[in-house]
């Protein structure tokens, strides 16, 4: 069974290194980014996305998918194609995203602001959401990554929190 691998995380958080050291060799990579300056970037990406389904490949969607009504529409074209969804959720660490996010050049290179904006929107993922397997993926401080299975919403950690949503 074929299955799309929806990574969801800030921007400069591991999600493209991710991919290309675990992913690369089995997943069509699939970014907006490829796509800088297209209209209808989403319409676009839906359509790659459905293209390499319909010819038996896995597809790994690599943008930061922050919200379930980012992730929604990826997780209903997998499970039409009769594919698997499955999550890969990068916990958030602002900081070290900023710092990792400051050495990147060019067009590579986020505004902050927009990663305070993604943020604000980010959301982990969950079953509930229609995925099908979930993972939680870490940098393992030597290059590398840790990835675990989480079989419950709970195994995935605890909700984002913002500033705002601290306030109380």
């Amino acid at each position: 069974m074929a299955e799309v691998a929806i990574l969801s995380g800030l921007q400069a958080s591991g999600k493209s290194t991710f991919y290309q050291r675990q992913l690369a060799d089995s997943h069509v990579h699939v970014s907006k980014d490829n796509w800088p300056h297209a209209r209808h970037r989403e319409q676009r990406q839906r359509r790659v996305i459905g293209e390499a389904l319909a010819a038996g490949r896995d597809v790994a969607v690599d943008n930061t998918n922050p919200s379930p009504d980012e992730r929604e529409p990826l997780i209903d074209l997998a499970h039409k194609a009769g594919a698997k969804a499955v999550g890969y959720w990068f916990p958030p660490d602002p900081q070290i995203s900023l710092e990792r996010n400051a050495q990147r050049e060019g067009r590579k290179r986020v505004p902050n602001v927009g990663l305070f904006s993604t943020l604000k929107r980010l959301k982990r993922p969950s079953y509930a959401e229609g995925f099908d397997e979930l993972y939680k993926v870490r940098t393992d401080g030597q290059g590398g990554f840790t990835v675990e299975y989480c079989p419950t919403d709970e195994s995935v950690g605890e909700p984002v929190r913002t500033a705002s949503s601290r306030r109380g």
